[in-house]
């Protein structure tokens, strides 16, 4: 996992060509002074200094800088431009000099890239930096995984293994890209054909040097943030960065009165990056086929996906959603005739041996299975640079409320992870509560946690309780208010407060608990130093789990649910992922979502709706019908019962909030407060 970010000064955005067609809105201007630089750090309220502070809370291990220059000299015609370039690291090194930009020794103008990259290391055998540099110049940040499409040896990390990758790319538009590339004259892949192949999550800033293009982007569905700010008046830079500067919200309005397409306010400096991949060619600006101005243009183009699997994905059309009367039938949720370790361990391998009703559930919980299983994968370097103890280490937790998601996640974990070896007995549970051992969520999890002791009787589960109260988190929720940013309600400062504390792992552990004994015994501290958390998002919105899909359904049937459902998947992106990813990987831990892998979603889609749902069942029941039957072939048949219930409900934060804020649950709803925007912070 990293941080990344981007600062690019000295270039006029040109968006005529494409940003009528993807919705974006800035205005453009030419590149500050270095002293209209200063002012506008003293303006905005944040410094370089401060992105990096930021992005070293995600990457801890490893932060790095560089910085190109690009400079014009002098300019006679079309085919007489000199261009080179100086390159310099911010670790005091020596200035090295490139030849794949441009430079001169009578500036009149020139931009500036600096490239941040700060890296937590789970994968690959020597340690990494970031930004990585090829051999040819290219810069590359990356923030993802790659589990599939490009090959990556387990000894190796995916980023290294991207920018080699990536270096034999051609700059062609992958629209178009003819057979024999036209900038090389040799069979190639473009940059946006090579991108559409990953699997997995990520989001990426490449420098492409001999094309002198910035290309950026984040994954189709957006589950690494990627914050963009377009050039304005007030701050002429373009910018890329994976959370915003805290200090950033202590001199500025947090969120202006602006509403997008959808209908939504958003914040006027910082945006979530739409899902997709961008290329930005810096180039001097031509008029008429001569240079005529000395400044650079940055043409910035939007590249459409090119895998047609993947462009399905993205359309999220089911072939399957009305059904024929007879084709509703009633779920029934019996006992397995065998046991939960038998069904779960031996015969789910098997599909001969499934009972006729969960044949369809058997294929989802197999391509679920192996969803854990790539997220899991530890290699050597994770465990070589703890300093604790190996005996004590917990590579992998699960963000547990005890609900029917992440009792799947828990038990699937418990399925992949290789019990033989002893630092792999443990699995930490991680539960958030604002009301002590009152909050539903905590009851649901200790509930949970005597399921999973029954069974894996073998394996260690520890279910870290992390205890909070809101009226002592002052500073804390400043903290998370600037992560959340530019999502900008008390729902998504809600939610995010719950998740930070969750991924902090900070909390307590009761010996019974622990070694599964009836009787209340004494709690002890404990930190989880997991890095990996395996989060159930992207269930409710393909399993139909919200309560208001039941009210789609029930105003439009299959059709509006269906509807409903898809609009979810396609904005999961704005309302979900990039505020989750920010608020979790700022305690260094990284995100992992097994109900979002690529061929999750779909196998789901691939399933008729009427078996993914039922909503003419009660709740409970009918809900996420299909999960409910994944949770019933793995013997977790309390978890299969059990009802939805979103965090900042279960965790009860919600209610203290509304009490904090509005004065009593009742105004609070009375004001639809998880709807009303967060004032500006104080201090």
């Amino acid at each position: 996992m990293c941080g990344i970010a981007l600062i690019l000064a000295g270039v006029t955005i040109d968006s005529s060509s494409s940003f009528d067609e993807s919705g974006f809105r800035f205005d453009s201007h030419s590149s500050p002074s270095r002293t209209a630089e200063t002012n506008m750090v003293q303006k905005l309220g944040f410094s370089i200094d401060d992105l990096k502070v930021t992005l070293k809370r995600r990457g801890p291990d490893r932060l790095g800088s560089k910085t190109i220059f690009l400079q014009l000299e002098r300019i006679d015609s079309v085919e007489n431009i000199e261009q080179t370039s100086v390159s310099n690291e911010d670790s005091g090194s020596e200035n090295s000099r490139d030849d794949f930009s441009f430079r001169s020794a009578e500036t009149k103008s020139f931009a500036e890239l600096q490239f941040l990259g700060a890296v937590l290391q789970l994968r690959g055998i020597n340690p990494a930096s970031q930004p990585l540099i090829g051999s040819s110049g290219d810069h590359l940040l990356f923030n993802g995984e790659i589990f599939g499409g490009i090959d990556v040896r387990t000894d190796c990390n995916d980023a290294e293994t991207l920018l080699h990758a990536l270096e034999a790319c051609c700059s062609c538009e992958g629209k178009e890209h003819p057979p024999i590339c036209h900038s090389s004259g040799r069979k190639k892949i473009s940059v946006s054909e090579l991108l559409s192949t990953i699997k997995g999550p990520w989001a990426l800033i490449y420098w492409q040097a001999w094309s002198r293009k910035i290309w950026f982007g984040r994954d189709a569905f957006g589950r690494r943030s990627l914050l963009v700010h377009w050039p304005t008046s007030d701050d002429p830079r373009f910018l890329l960065c994976s959370a915003s500067p805290p200090s950033y919200l202590k001199q500025n309005c947090a969120f202006a009165d602006v509403e997008d397409r959808d209908g939504v306010v958003s914040q006027n400096y910082w945006e979530e990056l739409s899902c997709g991949i961008y290329s930005i060619a810096l180039q001097p600006l031509r008029t008429d086929g001569v240079y005529t101005k000395q400044y650079f243009v940055g043409d910035i183009k939007r590249h459409i996906w090119t895998d047609s699997l993947l462009k399905e994905l993205i359309k999220w059309e089911r072939t399957l959603v009305e059904p024929r009367p007879h084709e509703v039938h009633e779920n029934c949720f019996t006992k397995q005739k065998k046991s939960p370790m038998d069904t779960s361990l031996q015969n789910l391998s098997d599909p001969t041996l499934i009972e006729g009703e969960h044949k369809v559930a058997h294929k989802v919980l197999v391509v679920l299975r192996k969803s854990v299983m790539k997220r899991i994968t530890i290699n050597t370097i994770l465990q070589a640079q703890r300093t604790i103890e190996e005996d004590q280490l917990v590579p992998v937790a699960v963000l547990f409320s005890g609900g029917l998601d992440s009792m799947i996640l828990a038990a699937l974990l418990d399925q992949c992870l290789n019990s033989k070896c002893k630092k792999f007995d443990e699995i930490d549970l991680l539960n958030v509560s604002f009301d002590g051992q009152l909050a539903p969520d905590r009851i649901s999890a200790k509930t949970g946690l005597k399921e999973l002791q029954r069974f894996s009787p073998c394996r260690r589960w520890r279910l870290v309780e992390i205890d909070a109260n809101l009226l002592n988190l002052t500073a804390e929720t400043k903290h998370v208010t600037s992560l959340i940013h530019p999502a900008n309600t008390y729902m998504d400062l809600n939610i995010g407060t719950a998740l930070w504390l969750a991924a902090g792992g900070d909390g307590w552990v009761s010996e019974c608990n622990l070694i599964g004994l009836e009787k209340d015994s004494k709690r002890f501290k404990y930190k989880s130093e997991a890095k990996v958390l395996l989060v159930g998002s992207g269930a409710d919105e393909q399993c139909a789990g919200y309560s208001r899909y039941r009210t789609k359904f029930k105003q439009g049937s299959w059709k509006a649910l269906e509807e409903e459902m898809r609009l979810d998947m396609q904005r999961i992106w704005k309302r979900n992922l990039g505020r989750d990813d920010r608020c979790i990987s700022d305690q260094g831990k990284e995100a992992r979502f097994p109900f979002l892998d690529e061929d999750v979603i779909r196998t789901i889609l691939e399933i008729p709706l009427w078996e993914i749902a039922d909503l003419n069942q009660p709740a409970g029941r009918g809900d996420k019908k299909i999960l409910r039957e994944v949770a019933c072939l793995l013997g977790l048949e309390a978890a299969a019962t059990m009802p939805k219930r979103a965090i900042q409900f279960g965790s009860r934060i919600a209610r203290e909030s509304n009490r904090r804020n509005f004065g009593s649950n009742r105004a609070a709803n009375l004001a639809s407060a998880g709807s009303v925007l967060i004032p500006k912070p104080e201090g």
